[in-house]
């Protein structure tokens, strides 16, 4: 094994820091813990990119702690639709108490649920679906 400490955090783009930051700390329930401002080297070269300008935040929530990575510079590629099964981080995992309450929140948020990902277990009084970040 290789002799890892431990998790340090996890790294999400964002293309709106600000409605990231709402997403995340006002819906799911992440809570503030630091930023920077970073630019130039020696991130470029860490970062494999040229001419670095980001904002990272860093927000906590059950011992998982997440980067929102808001990059003044380089502009990001076009975003594109991505499938469950292309290779990368695919989901952030949530347990609630009442799905039909929480999905009404997000949606009253004007976030997105997939419809189509619904699913409900009634003989475990379990159900699943899918909800879309900001980006």
């Amino acid at each position: 094994m290789v002799p890892l400490t431990r998790l340090t955090h996890i790294g999400i783009c964002v293309s709106d820091l600000p409605r990231s930051l709402r997403f995340y700390r006002e819906l799911l329930g992440f809570t503030y813990e630091s930023e920077l401002r970073v630019a130039g080297e020696p991130r470029d070269t860490l970062l494999r990119l040229r001419d670095v300008d980001l904002q990272a935040v860093y927000l906590c929530r059950d011992g998982v702690r997440i980067e929102l990575l808001a990059f003044a510079s380089p502009p990001a590629p076009a975003p594109r639709p991505r499938v469950m099964h292309e290779l990368g981080l695919t989901h952030l995992s949530f347990r609630v108490d009442d799905m039909e309450a929480t999905i009404t929140a997000l949606r009253t948020a004007g976030e997105r649920v997939l419809d189509e990902t619904i699913i409900r277990f009634p003989d475990f009084g379990a159900a699943a679906c899918m909800v879309t970040d900001p980006d």
